[in-house]
């Protein structure tokens, strides 16, 4: 497959290269962070089919895309996915996608991961933000330790790369910082941290509380290790160091602390079919109904190509006068992580 002529360059110069896929708004926890624990999901009709998904997925491929992230809810809770996964190891089979990659609570991997990596996934993102069992639970409201650590471990024996995002949680688990690094090292795991963005109403839940800007954080780590700053980019938009004392690789994703949308390439597709031009912006575009409007990906490529147009500059994400501004009402687990 031949990308098409005229890739996807937004209105500032910047070529649309990583989609982010959610296949599904359902998950197996209810992270504190992330979803009420009472959540109302969406009617399963709603939802994209596989078959529609790979069209979808297929046409930004056509169109420039050459990484996928495939995301949730928690997508292995949904029935069939591999189908969608094997889907698109044809494209990474015939040069046209360079990376399909997943980022999961890790619950599933033990039954999955095995599979996934015959399919071609190479490294997959887990969410983990403590290694105390009790903790978990709490964070996590359904979640159970050890599963997510089996997962891990499932994995690894695969031969998939594994990195660790963990949100940085204000009062959760700022003193299992070096623990966490610790453990990563030992485990041969990369470490994200990622501050808490404000998104969805957490019925109650002060956003304001739970945010550790990662600023403080880096300069805690910098008390203990040598950190050099690396060039390091893997499409995402973490900035990465080096701990000199173990050779710990650790990214930071600051959303709020330092603003990284100069260099955005992402555009993120729910399982209704909503195009996200930016996570913390409310805009969307609907594709679902081109997509079912007609079997002519002609029409469908167009509605893409026009919100590509829209896409803007930048989030409205800040908490530097000290309350939430920029919040977007729709939960993380809807547009995808």
């Amino acid at each position: 497959m031949q990308p098409a002529a005229a890739p996807l360059i937004d209105p500032f110069a910047r070529a649309i290269r990583y989609l982010r896929v959610s296949v599904t708004d359902r998950c197996d926890f209810r992270c504190v962070y992330c979803m009420a624990e009472n959540m109302t999901f969406l009617p399963k009709r709603e939802l994209l089919t596989l078959e529609e998904l790979d069209r979808l997925s297929t046409a930004f491929v056509r169109l420039g895309v050459r990484k996928l992230r495939i995301t949730g809810g928690e997508p292995l809770v949904r029935r069939d996915i591999l189908t969608y996964f094997r889907a698109m190891g044809r494209h990474l089979a015939s040069g046209a996608l360079e990376e399909l990659t997943l980022t999961t609570n890790g619950s599933q991997l033990a039954r999955f991961a095995a599979e996934l990596a015959a399919i071609g996934v190479r490294r997959v993102n887990v969410s983990l933000d403590t290694l105390d069992a009790a903790r978990f639970q709490k964070i996590t409201r359904w979640g159970r330790l050890a599963q997510v650590l089996e997962g891990i471990a499932a994995a690894k024996a695969a031969g998939l790369a594994v990195k660790i995002n963990t949100v940085a949680l204000r009062g959760e688990n700022e003193d299992e910082l070096f623990a966490l690094v610790e453990w990563c090292a030992a485990e041969g795991h990369d470490l994200t941290f990622i501050e808490v963005m404000p998104m969805g109403d957490m019925g109650g839940t002060d956003r304001l509380a739970q945010y550790w800007p990662l600023t403080d954080l880096r300069a805690r780590l910098a008390v203990r290790y040598r950190l050099t700053d690396l060039p390091d980019r893997t499409g995402g938009p973490a900035r990465y160091v080096r701990l000199e004392e173990n050779g710990q690789r650790i990214g930071f994703i600051t959303p709020l602390t330092h603003n990284f949308c100069e260099s955005c390439n992402r555009v993120r597709l729910t399982c209704t079919g909503e195009l996200y031009m930016c996570l913390g912006q409310e805009d969307m575009a609907d594709l679902r109904t081109p997509l079912r409007a007609s079997s002519d990906d002609a029409v469908l490529e167009a509605a893409i190509r026009a919100a590509i147009a829209r896409k803007p500059k930048g989030h409205d994400f800040d908490y530097s006068r000290r309350r939430v501004e920029g919040q977007v009402s729709r939960h993380m687990s809807h547009t995808g992580g």
